[in-house]
């Protein structure tokens, strides 16, 4: 649960949920490929920060240059400066409120209010990004819907005619690149 709560996983699955859910498809993409792009998309954008983490700390510490608390501590660095610059001023402030913290610098937050105040951001913005990506859906549903009434085809499902009309929308507009472009920059 850490290593999931503590990266760019959470955010990006919940995306490509809602673009599956806005898609229409239930199963197609299949979870087990989901989940490996997701994976694989993690790995993208955290791999400067666990680089980091293994210049500061983990080679030190192999090397037996310094011991496993000083690992943790400069190996927590380049973790809470992602989490921070991730992490929405509000969401990071109410946990502070109510663990009663005033911390003085970027070093002194808690990792106890860091963590759950980042989850809660990458939530949000995911939240955020799958509204964005319902709207055209949306639109071509009931463009659909309304052409097939008007011409009198009330027994015909509108899914049937507007699934594929959104799957070709979408690899249209390069949807999965585009997707992907702005998952990943989306991230400091």
């Amino acid at each position: 649960a850490l290593l999931i709560l503590t990266t760019s996983f959470t955010r990006i699955v919940i995306i490509f949920s809602f673009l599956r859910t806005a898609l229409g498809t239930q199963n197609i993409p299949p979870n087990q490929v989901v989940i490996g792009l997701t994976l694989f998309l993690t790995f993208y954008v955290m791999g400067p920060t666990y680089q980091e983490v293994n210049k500061v700390s983990v080679q030190p510490l192999l090397k037996k240059e310094i011991k496993l608390d000083q690992a943790v501590a400069r190996g927590e660095k380049p973790l809470r400066q992602f989490l921070l610059r991730n992490t929405y001023q509000a969401d990071l402030k109410l946990f502070h409120n109510m663990r009663k913290e005033k911390p003085k610098d970027a070093e002194s937050v808690s990792l106890l209010s860091l963590i759950p105040a980042f989850v809660i951001s990458e939530l949000k913005t995911a939240f955020v990004v799958g509204f964005y990506l319902f709207i055209p859906f949306i639109i071509i549903d009931l463009i659909v819907a309304s052409a097939l009434m008007s011409m009198g085809m009330m027994m015909l499902p509108p899914t049937v005619v507007s699934l594929p009309a959104k799957l070709l929308v979408f690899v249209l507009a390069n949807g999965w690149a585009t997707l992907v472009t702005a998952i990943v920059s989306g991230y400091r």
